[in-house]
Parts: structure tokens; sequence; C-alpha cells
């Protein structure tokens, strides 16, 4: 009997154990590895090109008459007018670069703020009646009997952004992301410098203010235009809209031996006036448009 029950509880063992082998093993919780959601805080540096043009352009070319001796010379009360063909729309190249810094409220949709300065190649200064001699450039003269331009004398155009060479801008954004893609508006400071050092009149530095929106797309980090290895890649589309002041504008003409001529408005000449600029006195198309395409460089968050 005592085999028997020893038997038994033998084979009860035995089996326990058979079955516990049988039994599926309990595995590890698996790991889960948060995506990074993206997030557009951060530095930002780029490069951007496009078209800009003016606003308000007259097709009329810019007459000024003058007896200045260190324009004109010959007999005394010799006189030479000018016509500067305007050469349609004042449009052309601009290109440059940019920084600035985003911040998000809330990673992956949001509201993003930040402030961007650029500055700005411009090559605005349409074909023709920018500057340069008589008979050049679109530039007209005529002279009384006797008279000529006096040597060394660089001819300018007035009126217009036939002289416009750089400008920048210092901007507020704010919008609104979409994840990826952000949607924005700008605004804020703008600067600009005319002549080249041939100024279209006295005051060739002007300020005034920019206007206008876009929209970015940020690409994978990975992107194969991710050569510095930033934590992203955007490019975007933006358009602006630019006025500089040009209340203080003095109609300079000519640049005879690095002296800038100036004329003065047919309405406001007076005793002692030696230039008259005749036409286009209220047009100072100080206002232009900029469409462009940009690329940065994004540092910081992801």
């Amino acid at each position: 009997m005592k085999k028997l029950l020893t038997s038994l509880a033998a084979f009860t063992a035995l089996t326990a154990a058979a079955s516990a082998a049988d039994l599926p093993r309990r595995a590890a919780p698996p790991v889960f590895t948060p995506v990074p959601v993206f997030t557009w805080t951060g530095f930002y540096a780029g490069l951007n090109a496009g078209y800009g043009f003016g606003v308000e352009d007259s097709l009329a070319p810019t007459q000024v008459v003058t007896i200045d001796r260190r324009v004109v010379g010959g007999p005394v009360g010799a006189i030479a007018g000018f016509a500067f063909d305007n050469g349609g729309r004042s449009d052309g190249f601009v290109g440059g670069g940019q920084i600035g810094y985003n911040y998000q409220f809330t990673p992956g949709s949001g509201v993003v703020i930040g402030i961007e300065a650029d500055a700005q190649y411009a090559d605005l200064g349409g074909r023709f009646g920018r500057n340069g001699g008589c008979g050049t450039g679109g530039i007209a003269c005529a002279v009384t009997p006797g008279g000529f331009v006096q040597p060394g004398v660089t001819l300018i155009n007035p009126t217009g952004l036939q002289g416009l060479d750089f400008f920048g801008t210092v901007r507020g954004r704010i919008g609104y992301a979409f994840d990826r893609v952000l949607f924005y508006g700008t605004g804020g400071f703008a600067y600009g410098s005319f002549g080249g050092g041939r100024a279209v009149d006295t005051d060739d530095f002007k300020t005034g203010y920019a206007a206008g929106g876009g929209v970015e797309y940020a690409l994978p980090t990975d992107s194969f235009l991710n050569f510095f290895r930033s934590s992203a890649v955007t490019l975007k589309v933006e358009g602006l809209y630019v006025n500089f002041d040009g209340n203080n504008s003095r109609y300079g003409f000519a640049n005879a031996n690095g002296v800038i001529v100036t004329a003065t408005p047919l309405a406001a000449v007076g005793p002692g006036t030696s230039s008259v600029i005749l036409n286009n006195t209220a047009r100072r198309d100080v206002d232009f448009a900029v469409i462009r395409a940009g690329l940065n460089y994004k540092f910081g968050s992801y």
C-alpha cells in the first residue's frame, strides 16, 4: 500500500512539473520610444532670392534743367537739359540672407512668434535711366550753343528706385504652425541705401517699414539639404511690401566729381535756384514689393 501511495505521489509531482513547463512564459513588456514632436522653437539662418518691383511707376522721362557751373560749362548762362528714361517698371533681382529666432508655445501645432533680420542686395534700377553720361543708359542731354557737360560729371536719375542698391529689415513674426507647416505674418523696420556712393539725392540712406507674410515648411532632419546637421531645414515663400520715407529727398541729379548737385521742384523755384526738376516731383517711388523664396537651417529644440 505504501509503495502504491508513493508511486501515486511521484506521478502527480511529475505531471504538475510537466504542465508547468507547458505554460507560456510571461514576456517583458515592450519598450516604447516616444517620437519627438517637431517644434519651430530655435535659432535659424539662411539665404533667399527673388524678384522686386516698384509699386507705382511712371513711363514719362524725368526732366531736369540746370545752369549750375559744376555741371554745365561754356558761356555764362549756358543751359543744359537732361531727360532720364525711366524704362517702364523699376524691377529686378533681390537676394541676401537672414537670421532669426522662433518660439512655439505648444510643440506640434500652435502659435509661433519670432524676430528676423535680413540684408538684401537689390538691382531695381530698371534697364534705363539710372545713371551714366549723355547718350548712355537712356539718358538724353541738350545744351545751349557753346555749352557742354563738365568732364567727370555722372548723371543720376533723381526720382524713383533707380538708385536702390541694398536694403534690409528687422521684423517681428507671428503665425500658426500645423506641425511642420507654418503660416505667418511679419512687419517691422526697414532701411535702404541709394546710389552706391553716387547718391540719387543727398539723403541716400532712408528708413521706413516693411510688412508681409508667407508660408514655411520644415523638411525631415535627414534631408539631403541638411549639410550642417541642423535640427531642421526649412523652405519658405514670402511676400513683402517695403516703404521708405522720402520726405527728406532733395532730388540730386548729378555727381560732379564727388559733389552731389540737387534740383528744386518747379513749384518751389525761387531766387538763386540753379537747377530745376520739371516733372515727377511727387513720384518718389520709394515703395516696392518683393516676392522671394528662402532656405533656412534651424538650430535648437527639435
